[in-house]
């Protein structure tokens, strides 16, 4: 039995593993990879992945680092290899993906009227008839909980998984979805998987989020496994406490109010935004703040946000119950939601004191680069960083200090204030990924991915100090044997 890792490996992004039973080809997850090094020839390299073998695929969640190359095996999978993942996960996964599939065919036409004459012009990575091949695949599985942790208030019977919570996707291959606590509706994948030497458990963490912060369930790791796949994004430090993190955010929109000033925030259409215009809602709605403007300016957040309310079970009670009292809509009276590229520009003429929410997170694409061009250079601004940058990004050079850095081709001098807010991070911190990986203390193997080598090497060091021995980190192409 073999497991060969696609990519998130000594890197954050690229999300992806192929499973080779010798009976069955199963995938989980296979992201795009994105940040520095995230070139179009290596997002078309599918690696270990022959589609026309496949048997099936599992998704974790519908971050583009794990299912942003889906489209690109949709004309070559077998007519019965189906694709296995939460609800949730399918409607977040169908609507990051038309995005993508908008931004490879938009940018494929930029570059066709900027061509030379007889220059060869790549055509894009896909389109929106691939993402709808690969959506039309897509089947639901429902999360599962041990009786002692299901949560009666969680909705009506039938929101988790009944009996074991098993389902069987090819031959000797059965997976079980447990929460996970990143986005709505990601899970930790269990798979049985029977092969030549016998039935082997293999735990797929998916990304793990923080225990005791809103919207999400707290995770809930697996017991047992012959072999874990740990991700390490955060692994070698921890997030400062959600209310601390909170209050700081307090103290900034009051600064902002007094100042006249503008707050910039680039976040995730899916999970960071949703986390935000939650704590902006409590904050508002709780104390005596001023209510300025809050502008998020991302339909697509905007369509992420619709989903999340259409998914109430996937949420925690907290959430629910506020949602359904409209105590977070009564919070965000100010918000207004943009939706054409005119009223995003329209935001460079206004002054005084705003939030502006817009994506990308990592500041390498979407509106937040024309409000970065138009405003990073004056005084009297800030941008907040609410999650992680990788290496290489715009987002990752402001953090770091760069007096300078280019946006959508021109050099801009820094001269707005930089900060971060690592507590509305979905990712698990250092102590929440031993607490995670403490319920499988006695399997036998623990590979640590999606994370940077020193993240990765970092987290091994806390795993080897707490007695567990065999912690691999490999890199990407390597085959991990049972």
């Amino acid at each position: 039995m073999r497991i060969e890792l696609c990519g998130a490996a000594g890197e954050v992004t690229g999300s992806g593993y192929l499973v080779d039973t010798g009976r069955a080809r199963v995938l989980v997850d296979f992201g795009m990879f994105q940040g520095r090094g995230a070139t179009d020839a290596r997002n078309r390299d599918l690696g270990p992945v022959d589609p026309v073998r496949l048997d099936a695929i599992v998704l974790t969640h519908a971050h583009l680092d794990h299912t942003g190359r889906l489209p690109l095996l949709a004309d070559r999978l077998p007519r019965d290899c189906l694709i296995y993942a939460t609800e949730p996960t399918i409607d977040l996964t169908q609507l990051i993906l038309e995005d993508s599939a908008r931004i490879q065919v938009g940018d494929h036409e930029r570059d066709l009227r900027h061509a030379r004459p007889g220059e060869n012009v790549d055509p894009p990575l896909y389109a929106h008839a691939d993402v709808e091949a690969v959506t039309q695949r897509m089947r639901p599985v429902r999360v599962w909980a041990p009786a002692e942790k299901r949560d009666p208030s969680r909705c009506p019977p039938g929101a988790l998984a009944e009996g074991d919570g098993w389902h069987e996707i090819a031959d000797g291959v059965r997976i079980r979805m447990r929460e996970s606590g990143h986005i709505l509706g990601s899970a930790s994948v269990e798979m049985e998987a029977s092969g030549p030497a016998g039935i082997r458990r293999i735990v797929f963490s998916g990304d793990v989020g923080q225990r005791d912060t809103p919207i999400h369930p707290d995770p809930d790791p697996p017991a047992e496994a012959d072999l874990v796949f740990l991700e390490s994004t955060y692994g070698d430090r921890n997030h400062r406490p959600f209310g601390e993190t909170v209050a700081e955010f307090q103290s900034i929109i009051r600064a902002a109010a007094w100042d006249r000033a503008k707050i910039l925030i680039p976040a995730f259409a899916v999970g960071r935004t949703q986390i935000l215009l939650w704590s902006l809602s409590q904050l508002f709605r709780r104390h005596s703040m001023p209510r300025i403007p809050i502008y998020l300016d991302s339909p697509m957040a905007a369509r992420a946000s619709a989903i999340y309310r259409a998914h109430p079970c996937a949420t925690d009670a907290q959430t629910r119950s506020l949602q359904a009292s409209g105590d977070i809509e009564r919070g965000l009276r100010t918000l207004r939601i943009l939706e054409t590229s005119e009223q995003s520009r329209a935001l460079n003429e206004e002054w005084g004191s705003s939030i502006i929410i817009a994506g990308s997170g990592t500041c390498d694409g979407g509106r937040i680069m024309h409000h970065l061009l138009h405003n990073v250079w004056r005084h009297g601004v800030q941008m907040v960083a609410t999650g992680f940058m990788p290496e290489g990004s715009i987002g990752r050079r402001l953090i770091e200090g760069a007096r300078s850095v280019r946006i959508l081709g021109r050099s801009v001098e820094v001269r707005a204030r930089i900060r971060t807010l690592g507590g509305f991070s979905a990712h698990a911190g250092r102590d929440d990924l031993l607490w995670w990986h403490g319920h499988l203390a006695n399997a036998p193997r623990t590979v640590l991915t999606h994370g940077e080598q020193k993240q990765r090497e970092s987290l091994a060091a806390a795993l080897h100090g707490r007695g567990v021995r065999a912690v691999e980190l490999p890199g990407r192409g390597a085959s991990i044997e049972l």
